[in-house]
């Protein structure tokens, strides 16, 4: 789950009224990723293991009269109605029949469009918060269910952890994970259209696919080296094609030392598991060329 980092509150006549929440939005990377099928409404049929991060964005969540009011210092990211926490925040509103207001601030660190679920988490995040600051008593699953309508991996980030995913992503089985494996990440400085690669991809252009049952017996033992083992994505069949450079970032991240490297989701971001921390750090100092590089770890 989301972590609530404070809660303002005040009383009225004996009551506690929240009147702000901040909660971190976690990222989330694909540990595996493959296509097995198409669903009978057209979309791409998945598997995957999923994985949450310590590397997120926050979001202040205050309490309003009346309306939806986002706020973000990032250019790339909308504040109106197409912001994904704009519509979560209406979505809940029109399931529960709620009037109250909120504004919402984004502080955002998170990479746009880099195959994170950044707006997917921030999203999560806003209804977790929302059903706190409206007093609302919805449950995990239920929110899940609001957020489905909006996005298949916003189910995951309300659950976070570790998780396979099944269906369009949001069919989630809770897996025993490794807290605290040492991450990189190297966003490079492009674009990538989730739904173009899922158009392009080609199961016939596949020479391997992630053994997922390896790698959840993997991080049930703990075992890093089984993890690292049994990293795999489909979609870089079709996503490194279309960007070369991509595969240069991830020759370059195991030159430097790294334990074992993958794309995450569609792309762009390349994400690499370190011996440690410190080990990390050295690595991400040799591929700063490359883009915006982050050193986190599993959650």
């Amino acid at each position: 789950m989301f972590e609530l980092c404070w809660v303002n509150t005040k009383t009225n006549k004996g009551e506690v009224i929240i009147m702000e929440i901040t909660i971190k939005a976690r990222a989330k990377i694909n540990l595996t990723l493959d296509v097995v099928g198409r669903l009978p409404d057209g979309y791409h049929e998945v598997e995957m293991v999923m994985q949450a991060l310590e590397l997120h964005d926050t979001l202040t969540l205050r309490s309003q009269e009346e309306g939806i009011a986002i706020a973000c210092d990032h250019p790339q990211v909308p504040t109106g109605e197409g912001n994904l926490v704009y519509r979560c925040a209406r979505a809940l509103q029109q399931a529960t029949g709620i009037d109250r207001g909120v504004h919402i601030t984004i502080d955002k660190r998170l990479p746009v469009a880099a195959g994170l679920a950044g707006g997917s988490s921030n999203g999560a995040a806003a209804l977790i918060g929302l059903n706190k600051l409206w007093n609302l008593g919805l449950t995990r699953e239920q929110l899940m269910e609001i957020g489905v309508t909006l996005g298949a991996d916003i189910p995951f980030c309300i659950l976070g952890g570790t998780a396979l995913a099944k269906g369009k992503g949001e069919k989630l089985t809770p897996l025993q994970g490794i807290k605290g494996l040492p991450v990189v990440l190297v966003n490079p400085p492009m674009g990538v259209s989730t739904a173009e690669v899922y158009k392009n991809f080609d199961g016939a252009k596949v020479s391997h696919r992630p053994n997922i049952r390896a790698m959840i017996d993997a991080l049930a033992s703990g075992d890093c080296r089984g993890v690292v083992d049994n990293l795999g994505n489909v979609l870089e069949t079709v996503t490194l094609e279309m960007h070369p450079e991509i595969a240069i970032i991830k020759v370059e991240l195991l030159a430097a030392g790294a334990l074992g490297v993958l794309m995450s989701g569609s792309g762009p971001t390349v994400f690499a598991i370190t011996t440690s921390q410190e080990e990390g750090a050295k690595i991400a100092q040799r591929l700063t060329h490359r883009g915006a590089v982050f050193v986190t770890s599993t959650s």
